[in-house]
């Protein structure tokens, strides 16, 4: 599949945006286009064989078509704020100038005032007349040009000249405030997520060069400089500092870092200097990688946003028509005044425009997924956001989620003829040339440098343990099976945990208890989850003890031990089943759990900072250890949707209260372009609020 990303510079309508979207997906080999009003881009699926030159010819034929003012062009940087500010502007001088005419109408009477008059609305709405003559040829009817054409060339043939331009002007000036608003509100989300580098300072043959992020390569080597941010994801390889890592992470306390240390594009370098070797390009680092997801993330759209082009698409010509009915009833069937009855129905036209709910939604998850970003909270799609609302049941895998993942020994148990030092001494020295995580623990709680020249003929035994002949003494270490099958009679401990026994000379000479640490922020976060109404569940590979051990300390509301990645998928599904009015949210910590990850409702991958295959498995991805976050997510898709639902009755509400009084004779033209632009204008002001979600 070919994926591309072009910018629509200059598209200002959302209906527009709609309707090219529609067009777009109808062409051969164009798998799936999507335009985000909000960003002002064109995202692109094409077949393998696709000639990608040919469709965009199309592709630029059809925006043309709608939009003649729009230019398209492939998306490099984003640098499309400063020309979407510069059309705007341009759009306001004839709406300024018919203003001032308007103003000058007043002044005079007679036909020096209807000529100017009639000079004023050809000023300011020529253009919306101009596109809705070419919307109509091209088979475009049921727009807001349309619409406003018909409602004002309606008003000047029944005489209400001045109404009619300030209907036109009203709704030009709501439309610039309305622009003006959507952009203000986009930069204030961009501005969460402005971590992109502006530059890296290259180091070559012992000189500095200032040069762009994009040109630097893998095994360059680049300097920081304290109040920098990192350009680029690399290894530290000379000097130590502390790294604000807040615009990535949502973390408030910064890192200690030094030689060794990696360290990913978009920390802040709070005090020392530092040099870092490259290991990832520009394209592939971690701060691009945030930008594009968060950026894309609006081409997966939710529900809502997807019903609300639905019904633009069928309630505009249902609101035509019944305007129609309006003036068309009274008048021949109960003998009405013609002109009385058409005013009200051009009132209808005006306020039928769905503009409010075709930008203010879509805006409004946006606003929701830049408010998670900011915390350190990706999330891939508004369809993920709009799921996180309805989550029911929160399914955690153990080991590196609801744990530490680093196992401890807790205890050292002896028996009579040794004493616990020796065991562990003993054990330390068998497990000396192991790298598995019980071994590291063991190493860990010693705590001493291990002379291995006292281990000799070191053997491990797959799925038992390791043997060794330390100091002349026969030495085993490992489960109670490797007792059993030495013939070693042992003293079973009734500890929870990893039970791990050393035999010396083929005397039992004790056993060490060794377990995972919970973390603290595990037992916050569900306690939290059930006082918001949300079921937990536990599944893992683990003992029945152990599980049932982390589950009662956590207060799980149930567990599921002993299961292989398959079997937790098997056992997802099932939850599925039982689970039928909410979405279930399974969080784990990366790779391993991807199958189960894929297969949740909304899958949740965490710690994953810097890791790519967790962020490509995940719906949503934490980019710290922080259990905490997905309350948080839950919170701001809650918001997200209450400020979405408020648009709606908004919108919908506004409009059909002057649909009514419109009807009996009490609404104006001048209430119809408040339900209109003044109502549009109100609900992306009320989208913008979902930025200002607490912590």
């Amino acid at each position: 599949m070919i994926k591309k990303i072009y910018i629509l510079d200059g598209l200002g309508c959302a209906s527009c945006a709609s309707k090219m979207e529609g067009k777009i997906n109808e062409l051969e080999d164009v798998e799936n286009a999507n335009i985000d009003f909000v960003n002002k881009t064109l995202s692109l699926e094409l077949s393998k064989d696709a000639s990608v030159e040919s469709i965009l010819d199309e592709v630029s034929r059809i925006v043309k078509s709608i939009e003649p003012d729009v230019v398209l062009s492939e998306r490099v940087e984003d640098d499309l704020d400063v020309k979407t500010m510069e059309y705007n502007k341009k759009e306001l001088i004839p709406t300024l100038a018919g203003l001032l005419i308007f103003i000058a109408a007043y002044m005079f009477k007679g036909l020096s005032s209807s000529i100017l008059f009639i000079v004023s609305y050809s000023i300011i709405g020529y253009d919306v007349i101009f596109k809705a003559i070419r919307n109509i040829k091209n088979r475009e009817v049921f727009d807001e040009n349309f619409l406003m054409t018909i409602a004002t060339l309606g008003a000047f043939s029944i005489g209400e000249m001045p109404e009619a331009v300030s209907v036109m002007l009203f709704y030009k000036i709501g439309e610039y405030l309305q622009d003006l608003a959507v952009e203000k509100s986009r930069r204030s989300i961009k501005a969460l997520l402005n971590i992109r580098p502006d530059y890296a300072n290259l180091l070559v043959g012992g000189k500095e060069f200032k040069v762009e992020p994009r040109q630097v390569r893998v095994d360059n080597i680049i300097i920081v400089k304290p109040g920098e941010r990192i350009p680029l994801d690399g290894v530290i390889i000379e000097g130590e500092s502390t790294v604000d890592t807040s615009a990535l992470t949502g973390e408030s306390i910064p890192r200690d870092v030094e030689v060794g240390s990696e360290v990913l594009s978009g920390f802040i370098n709070k005090n020392g200097l530092l040099k870092i070797k490259v290991t990832k390009n520009f394209k592939d680092s971690t701060v691009n990688k945030i930008l594009e997801l968060v950026e894309n993330a609006n081409s997966k759209k939710s529900r809502t946003e997807n019903f609300i082009t639905k019904f633009a698409k069928i309630y505009t010509p249902i609101v035509v028509a019944i305007a129609a009915l309006i003036v068309i009833i009274p008048v021949v069937f109960y003998d009405g005044s013609f002109q009385v009855w058409l005013y009200r129905g051009l009132i209808f036209l005006v306020v039928s425009c769905p503009c409010a709910l075709v930008i203010s939604i879509p805006l409004g998850f946006f606003g929701g997924i830049g408010a998670a970003s900011r915390r350190g909270i990706l999330i891939k799609g508004s369809n993920y956001l709009e799921a996180l609302k309805d989550v029911s049941t929160v399914v955690f895998d153990k080991t590196g989620t609801l744990t530490k993942g680093k196992f401890r020994v807790n205890k050292v148990i002896s028996s009579e003829n040794w004493n616990e030092a020796y065991v562990l001494e003993f054990a330390a020295l068998a497990e000396s040339y192991s790298n598995h995580p019980i071994a590291i623990s063991i190493l860990n709680e010693f705590n001493k440098e291990v002379d291995k020249s006292r281990v000799k003929d070191y053997k491990e035994i797959s799925g038992f343990g390791v043997s060794a002949i330390i100091d002349n003494k026969k030495v085993l270490v490992g489960n109670a099976k490797l007792m059993i099958q030495n013939g070693i009679k042992i003293n079973e401990s009734s500890d929870v945990g990893t039970l791990v026994y050393v035999a010396i000379d083929d005397e039992f000479a004790g056993c060490l208890v060794i377990s995972d640490e919970i973390k603290n922020e595990a037992i916050v976060a569900v306690k939290t989850l059930k006082e918001m109404g949300i079921k937990t569940i536990m599944l893992t590979g683990d003992s029945k003890e152990i599980s049932k051990d982390v589950a009662e300390k956590v207060c799980i509301d149930k567990f599921y031990y002993g299961l292989l990645p398959n079997d937790k998928v098997e056992k997802l599904e099932e939850l599925e089943i039982e689970n039928e009015n909410g979405k279930i949210l399974f969080v784990g910590d990366g790779i391993n759990d991807a199958p189960v990850i894929a297969r949740a409702d909304v899958g949740v991958a965490m710690g994953a900072l810097g890791s790519d295959a967790a962020i490509e498995a995940a719906d949503v991805v934490l980019m710290d250890d922080d259990i905490r976050k997905i309350i948080t997510s839950i919170e701001v898709a809650r918001r997200t949707r209450k400020i979405v639902y408020q648009n709606i009755a908004l919108a919908i509400g506004v409009k059909i209260i002057v649909m009514v009084i419109a009807t009996f004779g009490v609404a104006t033209m001048w209430e119809a372009v408040f339900a209109d632009v003044g109502v549009a204008l109100l609900a992306v002001l009320n989208s913008i609020r979902v930025l200002k979600t607490k912590p």
